[in-house]
């Protein structure tokens, strides 16, 4: 019944809801035989769903410069390390397209000034990768380095980079979470209330989407590239990094004139001769 049903339509809501009653019912038959083999879940259906109706925000160059603005003034009286810390995360998350976890998980180690780059450890799919950054980035990241210096911070190799003064310890997932998007709120990019709206996570869309577009600019062929881009946000494969291909006007414009550069006479047909 649940396949007839499941080709009953094609959308991928459908798919979503037959995925979701799938697990409902060998949930219930293991109650009934706890031998039964618990079926593995295929996340996709969900996935897909989600991303269908969360379109990606893709940040401007003058949203990026006000939230960081934000950030450098966030009120933090009795943490006076915080909003360093807060623009050094906001950076990372849009120059180096880390996630939030990673940005919770770095060690002081990890932050290589000499060279330019950061290490992430074992993050999603168990990857390690050495990320090199834009002398902009390393800039932010060498005053971070100075001004957690001065707050006492532990100097150990293995301390938390992000280093809370006021909590002693490294910045979790969830707190960096919670206090960038009260920078977007801030920045009138989020509604004051609730999940709509742009998300932090949204800065590693925009990373990819500016990074190609300085590619068509630079007149590199995007696609050549994508095994590289893959491997600087830590996917499996590049089908993860598409995902985060999201087309913008800019991003149409720049593709139409390289098209227009390098394939629109395969399109022109010599006078007299019918296509």
């Amino acid at each position: 019944m649940l396949q007839r049903w499941s080709a009953a339509r094609s959308t991928l809501n459908h798919a979503y809801e037959c995925e979701r009653l799938a697990r409902v019912l060998a949930n219930a038959q293991r109650h009934l035989d706890p031998g039964l083999e618990k079926p593995r879940p295929d996340p996709r259906p969900q996935q897909q769903v989600a991303r269908q109706w969360r379109r990606p925000h893709i940040y401007s160059p003058e949203e990026v410069s006000n939230i960081l603005d934000i950030a450098r003034a966030y009120p933090s009286p009795r943490a006076p390390l915080r909003p360093i810390s807060l623009y050094t995360m906001l950076v990372l998350a849009y120059c180096a397209g880390l996630r939030l976890s990673e940005l919770a998980r770095l060690n002081l180690s990890d932050v290589d000034l000499q060279s330019g780059s950061i290490t992430v450890r074992e993050t999603k799919f168990f990857k390690s990768r050495i990320l090199p950054l834009s002398d902009s980035a390393v800039a932010a990241l060498r005053e971070y380095l100075e001004a957690r210096r001065r707050a006492k911070a532990p100097q150990n190799p293995d301390s938390g980079l992000f280093w809370h003064d006021q909590g002693g310890t490294r910045y979790s997932s969830q707190s960096i979470a919670w206090i960038l998007v009260d920078i977007l709120r801030r920045a009138g990019i989020k509604p004051p209330r609730g999940k709509i709206g742009p998300r932090i996570h949204d800065l590693r869309h925009s990373m990819v989407v500016n990074r190609i577009l300085e590619w068509y600019r630079a007149g590199i062929n995007p696609q050549e590239r994508l095994p590289f881009l893959a491997t600087y946000l830590g996917h499996r494969d590049i089908h993860s990094t598409l995902v985060y291909i999201t087309v913008t006007q800019d991003l149409l414009q720049q593709a139409s004139e390289r098209f227009h550069r390098i394939g629109a006479h395969c399109l022109h047909v010599s006078e007299g001769v019918q296509p």
